[in-house]
């Protein structure tokens, strides 16, 4: 499976999520995308795309998009805060389905 992870994430996290092909939106050439930019790009190429944004459920619609969005309820976005969540994460990558938001508590 296809998973990007949002520029407000640390890169080496993509080493966490085993067994699938992971990209940063830095990697991608996407830097400073807005969040619906953002998706429409990444629908095309990516099932998953990984972020701690909370609130971009409040900004985008995302049943209008093809990709599944996976959100980190975290206090902060450094590395070691989020490696406790990576086996919901890849829990949640066996569950997807486009369009919908799968909130990771801590």
């Amino acid at each position: 499976m296809n998973v990007l992870l949002d520029e407000c994430l640390p890169r080496k996290l993509k080493f966490e999520i085993k067994g699938h092909f992971v990209s940063t939106v830095t990697q991608e050439g996407w830097t400073g995308k807005k969040n619906g930019e953002l998706l429409r790009l990444a629908e095309k190429k990516f099932a998953v795309f990984v972020t701690v944004d909370q609130n971009l459920s409040y900004q985008q619609n995302i049943s209008k998009f093809k990709i599944s969005v996976i959100l980190l309820t975290a206090k902060d976005n450094d590395l070691e805060t989020l490696k406790p969540f990576m086996p919901k994460v890849h829990q949640a990558l066996d569950k997807l389905e486009a369009g919908r938001i799968f909130r990771i508590p801590p």
